[in-house]
Parts: C-alpha cells; structure tokens; sequence
C-alpha cells in the first residue's frame, strides 16, 4: 500500500510533481500541507495535526468534503508530518512519499530529512521528493531508476557506511567505505538508465536529482 503525504513546506511546481499522486492508496494532509492538495485538486483521504495552520476557507471545505480528521492538540511530543506518517503506517501502507518537506523553517526541514531514518527502522521507505529531485535511506542493495545526466549523490548517516559499491555511475565506487563528513559521495552521474548502490553495513542517503542544472 501506498500514500502520499503532503507537508507545510514548499512545492514550486505542482505539476511536476502530481506523478506522485497517481496510483497512490492514501492522500494524508500534515495540517497545512492540505493547501497543496487542493492547489492541485487532490482529495486528502485524511487530516492530520492540531490545526493550528489551516485557513478558514480550507477548513470548510475539509468538512464539506468529509475527510477524516485526526486531531491532535498543538502542545504535543510530534510535529505533524510524524503524526501524518504514523497514520499512514497504521493503515498498513508500506511505502510513504512526502510532498513539500523541505523548504520551510531549517529545523523542519532537516526533522523530515531525519524522519527517514526512524521509520526506516519501522519497516515503512519515506521518500522525500519534489519537482526535480528524490531522497531515500538505504541499508542494503539497491538499483535506482533515471537517465543518462542525472546526478546521484550518496551522504553517510551513520559514521561509517561500509563496502558501497555502485553500478551504472561515472565515478564507480567498489568496495569503498564512506564516512560521515567528507563529501566522498556528491553529485556522480548516471551513465546509464539504472543506477545500482551496494552497501554491507550502515545508512546511506540517497539523492537523486532528475533534471540536473549546469
């Protein structure tokens, strides 16, 4: 099962990224994320947070919609994107994409970076994505689907990310160890429509960008 959660941040280009709305299970709206939605014409399934950053105007049409409210109180140990994910992980969905998740204030943003990492550990793959750009953690083989000129990067989360090997990138890495800090990983290139990443042991952030600028 799959949902898309759409975020308080920024999206510069709706279109662009309706493609992940397409043949998606669940539509959840972090509080003001639900602005994103209806930008786009998305029906949420469900409203998640305290509500303290909807508009009158979306607020009515939430109710006259019939979405499903889980209401929380805004003094609270979550922010609301965790509290939308948590949701979608109790309706059993396996695979979570965010929409809008950075861009906001740094301390969110870098939360919802960071989110990716807890839930991973909960079985649940949260990706972060918008109009020219994917993130995901990974913890063991992966092949990563793109084009020819798309740059990949790959950051270390814990302090040591061992044997990474890649396929299908311009600056093959084979066997290597990266650790957290030295930009070992940045912007490699696809050479191919299909990259592979390897690692044996750690956590590993994986950034694709899909229209690369000069």
């Amino acid at each position: 099962m799959k949902a898309v959660v759409f975020t308080g941040g920024e999206i510069k280009n709706y279109e662009k990224v309706r493609k992940y709305t397409v043949n998606t299970d669940l539509i959840i709206c972090a509080d003001s994320g639900v602005r994103h939605a209806f930008s786009m014409n998305v029906k949420p399934d469900i409203l998640v947070g305290d509500l303290d950053s909807i508009s009158s105007e979306d607020r009515k049409k939430i109710e006259e919609l019939g979405t499903k409210i889980v209401k929380f109180p805004k003094e609270k140990d979550y922010t609301d994107t965790e509290l939308a994910i948590c949701e979608a992980l109790k309706m059993g969905t396996s695979e979570v994409v965010l929409l809008g998740a950075l861009g906001g204030s740094p301390d969110h943003s870098l939360a919802n970076i960071f989110l990716m990492v807890s839930f991973k550990e909960k079985g649940l793959e949260l990706k972060l994505a918008d109009e020219n750009w994917e993130m995901f953690v990974i913890n063991k083989k992966v092949e990563i689907p793109g084009e020819k000129g798309d740059i990949l990067s790959l950051i270390p989360l814990t302090p040591k990310v061992q044997d990474v090997k890649t396929g299908g990138l311009y600056y093959p890495l084979k066997g290597e160890t990266l650790v957290m800090g030295p930009a070992r990983g940045i912007s490699n290139v696809f050479v191919e429509n299909v990259a592979t990443v390897s690692i044996k042991d750690g956590l590993l952030l994986v950034i694709k960008l899909t229209e690369p600028k000069s």
